[in-house]
């Protein structure tokens, strides 16, 4: 079997473990939820040998050593390693805090992204590497980035339902601040998918989409008369969790996950994320620059954002080892760090132009 058998099976598998997840909040049964758990750690372990043989395959067909030839060179191979970093996290926490509720939320991302993929049309094809991913540290400054990234998605999460069980009042400026931004996030996911169903038959690739045609079925709508009801059902939506974020709250309490477990979650993954991502993403490869480039930092738009990215989570350590601070000031932080990592990782890569675009086949 090949390596699309096994990514098609931990599709499946974190599919069904979403949805045993979900049952398992409904009835409280801990029999559901360490079937759960075994479905979960059976899609991992898929996704695993699907990595690994991508990666022999990879090897075979650019006649390259392994360290040459890791799978990460391209959109859908990002995604995919992603998703496995996400996993583990999770996979982490549940045995370190013992609790399966986070499967609710962590599971779906992970079965979406590969059901995405598979609908999406993406080039699942392996592809040469242009020279300058030619080199070991390849292997390095990828996969840490990657580790590090799925960590703060964590805390990201982690971060957003602090502030959603921790906030009481309409007015206050944290309520506000994760209703908007959970607002948006879910308007931008049903914008980008009305452009992707309206628009597919049109394009060749999703950077083509993205680059073209990103907000034009919504926002960025020819008809003046599109675009401003997808600004008004937009705001209408945001305005609604505003008005009935308590709801929200209550199931979340329900989940039996407390505010200082949450708050805990999101120091530790950022406490281990960092200092990853500082080796990994920025010092790795910088010296990966030297050798490609001939220098050490370029101000590239993918090691800008990076260093904007890095300046978020030094704050918010900062803000919590020296200053002491806790609780809402830096879930807020954390939230707002990985808005950066996202545009790090997919808005500079698609809608930037830079040393970095390779990143986008």
């Amino acid at each position: 079997m090949n390596s699309s058998v096994f990514f098609g099976l931990s599709t499946v598998a974190y599919i069904l473990a979403m949805i045993t997840y979900i049952v398992y909040l409904a009835f409280k049964k801990n029999q559901v939820g360490f079937v759960a758990t075994i479905i979960t750690v059976a899609g991992f372990v898929f996704q695993t040998l699907a990595i690994l043989l991508r990666w022999s395959e990879f090897k075979e067909l650019g006649q390259m050593g392994w360290l040459r030839a890791v799978p990460l060179t391209n959109l859908y191979e990002s995604l995919i390693f992603f998703v496995w970093c996400l996993i583990l996290s999770y996979l982490i926490i549940e045995f370190r805090y013992k609790n399966r509720s986070f499967g609710a939320f962590i599971t779906p991302v992970a079965g979406l992204v590969l059901a995405f993929i598979d609908i999406s049309g993406m080039s699942k094809n392996i592809q040469p590497l242009v020279p300058a991913l030619q080199s070991n540290w390849l292997l390095a400054h990828v996969m840490m980035s990657f580790i590090s990234y799925a960590m703060f998605s964590i805390s990201f999460s982690t971060g957003l339902m602090y502030l959603i069980v921790r906030t009481e009042k309409r007015s206050e400026p944290a309520y506000i601040f994760w209703t908007v931004m959970f607002g948006i996030f879910v308007v931008v996911l049903a914008a980008m998918g009305l452009d992707y169903m309206t628009f597919k038959v049109l394009v060749k690739s999703q950077e083509e989409l993205i680059k073209g045609f990103l907000f034009k079925a919504t926002f960025r709508s020819s008809s003046a008369v599109v675009s401003f009801l997808s600004f008004a059902v937009s705001a209408a939506f945001i305005f609604a969790i505003w008005r009935y974020g308590g709801t929200l709250k209550k199931i979340i309490s329900g989940f039996s996950i407390s505010a200082e477990t949450l708050d805990d979650i999101t120091y530790r993954m950022i406490a281990v994320g960092f200092p990853i991502f500082t080796l990994g993403g920025l010092i790795f490869g910088a010296i990966w620059a030297d050798q490609a480039w001939g220098k050490y930092w370029t101000w590239d738009p993918k090691e800008t954002w990076s260093l904007i990215t890095w300046f978020f989570y030094a704050f918010y350590l900062h803000g919590r080892l020296m200053r002491g601070w806790k609780g809402k000031k830096v879930a807020i932080v954390a939230v707002l760090g990985f808005i950066a990592v996202i545009f790090t990782y997919l808005g500079v890569n698609l809608l930037l132009s830079g040393l970095h675009s390779y990143g986008a086949q």
